[in-house]
């Protein structure tokens, strides 16, 4: 399945390509401010087509597709979680820093994990074995090339301690209780480095073990958070919720 998945989410990074390297997004505004761009729509396409045409057997929540009535999905056991296109802010500024975020979800926790960007070329990859043991990849190359394991917490260098407390920053969603987070770390470590980043490459640097620690201390969806969430497990390190310190 896992590399089914790598397939569909570097399908879904051409078409955002294509329209990234066009002169035109076609941005709108939707009901909660964010922006939405054609290759938004696009991407979704490309992904609910491929995950239906491959496993028709489990359903699809999409953010562009996020129609389907609770009613009908809070019985959900088993379901992919998508975001076509995360970081869309970033995709209008053309850094470079969004991502195709496509995640298998069972009983409320994600089990698998692909996250693609495509101006970057990279792909991070994730599940759970048939040992209900995490594996991890990922590759700056397309799908079906040699991937590499990236490094974990438990690889750091014996003198990482020594470095500078490195903690990830969002490009677009900054407030005073990140601030404030910062702050404490400063007092718990002394020195911090900002890592400033868009999208769910912020969870993804921890999970490399280049970055200690991403606060994301305001609104957020299942859906920008799910794929990433895997690659951190698979990787060892933990998700947590804020104010009650419990598994995300």
């Amino acid at each position: 399945m896992l590399k089914k998945l790598q397939e569909i989410a570097y399908q879904a990074g051409q078409a955002i390509m294509e329209i990234y390297n066009s002169e035109d997004f076609n941005v709108e505004v939707k009901g909660d401010g964010s922006p939405l761009t054609r290759a938004d729509k696009a991407a979704h396409l490309v992904i609910v087509e491929g995950l239906e045409k491959h496993f028709p057997e489990i359903p699809v929540l999409s953010e562009e597709g996020k129609n389907i009535p609770y009613e009908t999905r809070r019985s959900w056991r088993t379901f992919f979680l998508v975001d076509p296109l995360d970081g869309t802010k970033e995709f209008i500024k053309r850094n470079g820093e969004f991502t195709v975020n496509i995640a298998l979800i069972e009983e409320g926790n994600p089990i698998a994990g692909v996250v693609y960007a495509p101006v970057l070329g990279t792909m991070y990859a994730a599940e759970i074995d048939a040992f209900g043991h995490w594996q991890l990849e990922t590759s700056n190359q397309q799908p079906g090339t040699r991937n590499r394991k990236p490094e974990t917490s438990e690889q750091k260098p014996a003198n990482r301690n020594q470095k500078p407390h490195r903690v990830v920053a969002s490009r677009s969603h900054n407030n005073e209780l990140t601030e404030a987070f910062i702050e404490e770390k400063r007092k718990e470590f002394g020195a911090v480095e900002i890592v400033p980043m868009g999208s769910s490459l912020k969870i993804c640097l921890v999970a490399e073990g280049k970055a200690d620690v991403y606060p994301r201390l305001g609104p957020t969806m299942e859906w920008d958070t799910a794929a990433a969430h895997a690659i951190a497990l698979a990787a060892g390190c933990t998700v947590l919720e804020y104010k009650s310190n419990t598994p995300l």
